[in-house]
């Protein structure tokens, strides 16, 4: 029996597809196909893959084509494969020519021509891109802009700001530059907002009010009533509501939490998360500036309401207000009781620490180094040292293109792709409110 194996994402499967995997199984008697995993395919840069794992198997399932499916999920593997399953050729389209011969010591490399005139860019490339407007002040928008540039079906459109002097060249020579936030509404399809956390409230209003789809930064309101208000006004509209918060969307991170959640490391008994930065803190700096709990605050609580849940017991928050009027926090350490646990983060733009990220559980613990929120690397760690595992997974853009890329998809399916559960986002929201009403408060 002649075994052949070839690979591929098969996102949108199309006549070119279909084509390659019937020559692939011409070439012997048993073909396998790799479907590459969707984390394997963002650390190959492919992240506007429109289609989840399962659809993905299940269309080259459907083909019948193939005699075993099985997923490709690491570099390397196809060695391992080819070991594994005895395998006599390996084959792939022509436009890899070349990048397999490394192949050829283990098996026969067939490279076969591919169907002209179609491929799976080509048909994501023909939706019309979504015009997305950028709103904001912040040098952050800049990494946005270049992360937009990896993403298929989205395009910057106009940019409100008031200070187009903090902005980057591409951003500086797009058609609308404005500072009034309607006309940039009247051009665009949505908005990326990342203005001061005071505005996000009556900016989200006004853009879902005009039928305009809102990616917002975290924290996305101040309250838990404007919340609720924001989430139901976008469901009255039929528009797509969504927090950015980079670091929901990394791939390690999110590995981490379906490995503490399957139960690597037992019950989880408690969290403890530190993010820090020093920033000027001058007076006059301080009324545009995000103060430590917007700031941080997101990310840190992102792991504790993700992995204890959102119904705590009791809050205690412990600021260092450095101007009370504008409620700027130099550094503020909030701790939690849970019935079952408890967590604890601190954050701070005027007060530096470790900013690791330790989840203790009743079998073991997960560490990840600083800076955690970008996370591409953690341990999980055990009584007897031999039993520790370390995993490594490739981080790019921060996560800012991945939440980009789930913002799309969320418009083009009409329902919300998130990372973050509409409880956590509301679980921050009451945070922020408790934070700036004093309650559950001492200052230092």
């Amino acid at each position: 029996m002649i075994k052949v194996i070839t690979y591929g994402t098969y996102d949108l499967l199309h006549y070119g597809h279909i084509r390659l995997l019937e020559r692939a199984r011409a070439l012997g008697d048993y073909l396998i196909v790799g479907v590459t995993a969707d984390d394997y395919d963002k650390t190959r840069g492919k992240i506007n893959v429109q289609q989840s794992l399962m659809e993905r198997i299940e269309a080259v399932k459907a083909t019948g084509l193939a005699d075993e499916i099985i997923v490709e999920e690491y570099e390397g593997q196809k060695i391992d494969d080819i070991r594994r399953y005895d395998v006599d050729i390996f084959t792939v389209g022509s436009d890899w020519i070349g990048k397999f011969d490394y192949l050829k010591e283990y098996c026969q490399v067939v490279y076969l021509d591919r169907t002209e005139g179609i491929s799976s860019s080509e048909l994501r490339g023909k939706k019309r891109a979504v015009s997305l407007g950028l709103v904001g002040d912040s040098v952050f928008l800049n990494k946005v802009e270049a992360e937009c540039g990896f993403v298929n079906g989205l395009e910057i459109a106009g940019i409100c700001t008031g200070k187009i002097e903090n902005m980057s060249e591409n951003l500086k020579k797009l058609p609308l530059i404005t500072d009034d936030y309607g006309e940039l509404l009247d051009h665009v399809d949505a908005v990326y907002i990342h203005s001061h956390p005071v505005r996000h409230y009556a900016q989200i209003k006004e853009a879902l009010g005009r039928g305009r789809h809102v990616l917002c930064e975290s924290p996305m309101t101040l309250s838990r009533a404007e919340y609720r208000e924001v989430r139901a006004l976008a469901e009255e509209k039929g528009c797509i509501l969504m927090e950015a918060l980079k670091t929901a969307y990394a791939t390690a991170y999110l590995r981490l939490l379906l490995l503490v959640k399957a139960g690597k490391i037992g019950e989880v008994a408690s969290v403890d998360a530190v993010c820090t930065s020093l920033a000027d803190l001058s007076p006059d700096s301080l009324k545009e500036r995000w103060n430590s709990i917007c700031d941080w605050g997101p990310t840190a609580l992102l792991p504790i309401f993700q992995l204890l849940g959102t119904d705590y017991r009791e809050k205690k928050i412990v600021s260092r207000l450095i101007d009370e009027k504008e409620s700027y926090d130099a550094f503020t350490k909030i701790d939690f009781l849970y019935s079952h646990g408890t967590a604890s983060l601190k954050v701070g733009k005027g007060v530096k620490s470790e900013g690791e990220l330790v989840i203790s559980g009743t079998k073991g613990y997960v560490y990840v180094p600083a800076p955690w929120w970008k996370t591409d690397y953690f341990e999980i760690r055990y009584e007897n040292p031999a039993e520790n595992r370390r995993y490594f997974y490739q981080l790019d853009g921060e996560g800012i293109r991945y939440e980009l890329v789930a913002f799309v998809r969320s418009l083009e399916n009409g329902r919300v792709n998130s990372c973050m559960e509409p409880q956590v986002s509301e679980a921050i929201a009451g945070v922020m409110e408790d934070f700036y009403n004093r309650k559950d408060m001492k200052l230092i």
